[in-house]
C-alpha cells in the first residue's frame, strides 16, 4: 500500500527541483567560461585538489516491503591537502542526516544522525602517463546513529580506491571499497561497494553525469543499488562559487529495504584555489 509524503516534504521536493531548473538560465556573477568549465571536470574528479562540501539530497520513495519514504542528507565535505610536492592527501567525510516513515513498520517514524564514513585518499598530483588518475587509502564506518532503524551500530574499515581519466569533456571512473567490522553490537559487516560514473561537461560549466551505486553484502548474500542520470550547472551566487546537480535514480538488486525510484538533489559549495 503506498503512503502519503506529507506536505512539508513535498514542498521541500518542489523548491530543490525549481531552483535547479532555474539554474539553466540564471548565472548571477559567474565565473568566466574557462573557469566554469574546469570546476565542472574537478567536481567530476573525487580527487581533484578543490575543497568542496556537497549537501546531497536523497528522496527514496516505496522504500521497503511497507512502501515507506526516507529522505536522507548527506553533508559531505571534501578537503584535499598536498603533502609533498608530488603527492596530495584528500579528506572525504559523509555525513548522514535521515528522516523516515514507515520504513520498517508501519505509522513509524525516525529521524536523526546516521553512521559517518571517513575516507582518506592519497593520490599523485600529475596524472600518469596514460592520463590516469588515481587515489587509494583507507575507509572507517564509525556508529554515530542516534536511533537504531538508522544505523548499524557496528565499526567498520578497509582499504579505498578511485580510479578515473579525463578525455576532453569526458571524465569516466569508478570508486570502489570493501569494509569489515571488527566491533560493536550489531549484524557483522562484510561489504563491497562500487561506483562507477561517466561525465561530460561543456563550456559553459554544465555537466551531465550517470553513475550507480552498488552494495554486495557477502555474509547473507543481499545485493542492492540504483543508477542515476544527473544535470549540473556551475554558477555564482553573491561571489559564492556552487554547483546544482539533479536527476532521478531508479534502484535494483535483492535487498529487501531498496526503494523503487529516488530524487538525487544536490547543493554543492566549491573553494577553488585562486
Amino acid at each position: 500500500m503506498n503512503k502519503k509524503i506529507s506536505m512539508k516534504n513535498s514542498y521541500f521536493i518542489v523548491t530543490l527541483i525549481v531552483l535547479l531548473l532555474l539554474s539553466k538560465k540564471t548565472s548571477a556573477q559567474e565565473a568566466t567560461v574557462i573557469t566554469a568549465e574546469e570546476l565542472a571536470k574537478q567536481l567530476a574528479n573525487p580527487v581533484a585538489s578543490l575543497i568542496s562540501v556537497p549537501l546531497q539530497n536523497n528522496f527514496d520513495f516505496n522504500v521497503g516491503p511497507n512502501e515507506g519514504f526516507r529522505y536522507n542528507l548527506n553533508v559531505q565535505p571534501v578537503i584535499p591537502l598536498s603533502i609533498s610536492e608530488n603527492w596530495n592527501m584528500i579528506s572525504r567525510t559523509i555525513v548522514p542526516i535521515i528522516s523516515q516513515s514507515n520504513v520498517f513498520i508501519d505509522d513509524s517514524n525516525q529521524t536523526g544522525l546516521g553512521d559517518i564514513v571517513q575516507s582518506v585518499f592519497f593520490s599523485p598530483k600529475a596524472p600518469s602517463k596514460s592520463g590516469l588518475i588515481w587515489g587509494v587509502g583507507p575507509i572507517l564506518l564509525l556508529p554515530t546513529a542516534t536511533d537504531n532503524m538508522l544505523g548499524g551500530n557496528k565499526w567498520a574499515a578497509g582499504p579505498n580506491a578511485v580510479f578515473l581519466k579525463l578525455n576532453g569533456p569526458w571524465t569516466l571512473g569508478g570508486l570502489i571499497n570493501h569494509m569489515w567490522s571488527y566491533a560493536g553490537s550489531g549484524n557483522n559487516i562484510n561489504a563491497s561497494f562500487v561506483q562507477p560514473f561517466i561525465t561530460y561537461a561543456t563550456p559553459k560549466g554544465e555537466s551531465y553525469t550517470m553513475a550507480s551505486e552498488n552494495t554486495q553484502s557477502w555474509d547473507n548474500d543481499i545485493f542492492g543499488g540504483f543508477i542515476g542520470v544527473y544535470y549540473g550547472k556551475v554558477m555564482s551566487l553573491n561571489k559564492q562559487m556552487l554547483q546544482l546537480v539533479g536527476g532521478p535514480k531508479v534502484y535494483y538488486g535483492n535487498n529487501p529495504l531498496n526503494p523503487n525510484w529516488g530524487i538525487r538533489a544536490n547543493i554543492i559549495l566549491l573553494y577553488p584555489k585562486k
